[in-house]
């Protein structure tokens, strides 16, 4: 199933939907909500589309419940009712909403698995985050957990689990410990895999695992990048370990 969308747009597959919830595969290169691009974007387009499946007049309610950067792809979560926007919204603010990632990074990182803390700091006139080992003014605290999963003489496949959700937080916080993301320029990396110019940033959400918010059931959604250029470095079922190496963990 997919939500079929016009102006020569890819079709966005549907992983689940009910009364409430709507969990697609966002594919990469579609901003998450409408910015200054003016370029579709995943709200919009899903909004369209809900609007002509089911033939509903007048405005359609779909709630952003997360984002993800324009050039990452994979599992997003929208809700499709107040109710379920403001219960989403909250498991997120208490961190219930468990959020995990693939990414292909340059070099390896100092250490195979770690928790990393940061604080970081938008500049919204740059579109960019600073990255900190110590509380400034203005910044917030930004925790995730990685555990690398295979390597080659270049690159390191790592999964991630966030436990916080700022702007850019995968992208900068591995750029500080030296392993900005291939294709992330913005961050520290022009080259791609085999040291050319890559034209998307190399991470995926790979899981979504949340609790209904009306059943209150336990719900679990997931998604492995496509075997393109740099995932292909490794096979799929190494892909698929990334996937499911967080899942249910905790701290490291």
């Amino acid at each position: 199933m997919s939500a079929h969308n016009t102006a020569g747009m890819p079709d966005i597959p549907v992983l689940y939907e009910d009364n409430h919830l709507l969990v697609v595969i966002k594919p990469p290169g579609i901003p998450s909500q409408e910015d200054e691009s003016g370029d579709p974007d995943m709200l919009t387009l899903l909004k369209q589309d809900l609007k002509q499946r089911y033939n509903k007049p007048g405005n359609v309610f779909l709630g952003l419940v997360h984002r993800l950067d324009r050039p990452v792809g994979g599992v997003m979560l929208f809700a499709k009712t107040s109710k379920a926007a403001s219960r989403l919204s909250e498991s997120v603010r208490s961190r219930s909403f468990d959020k995990t990632y693939a990414a292909v990074v340059h070099g390896r990182p100092p250490q195979a698995s770690a928790r990393l803390k940061h604080y970081v700091l938008k500049d919204s006139r740059t579109n960019t985050v600073a990255c900190t080992l110590s509380s400034v003014p203005g910044s917030k605290e930004a925790l995730l957990d990685y555990d690398t999963i295979a390597a080659t003489e270049r690159l390191s496949l790592v999964a991630v689990k966030l436990h916080t959700g700022r702007p850019h937080q995968i992208r900068v916080q591995m750029a500080a410990i030296g392993c900005p993301l291939v294709g992330d320029q913005k961050y520290g990396s022009s080259r791609g895999a085999g040291g050319q110019a890559h034209s998307r940033i190399a991470l995926w959400s790979t899981s979504i695992r949340v609790d209904h918010p009306v059943t209150k059931e336990s719900l679990l959604f997931r998604s492995a990048p496509a075997q393109t250029e740099p995932w292909n470095a490794w096979p799929a079922d190494t892909l698929e370990l990334a996937v499911s190496r967080m899942l249910g963990q905790g701290s490291l």
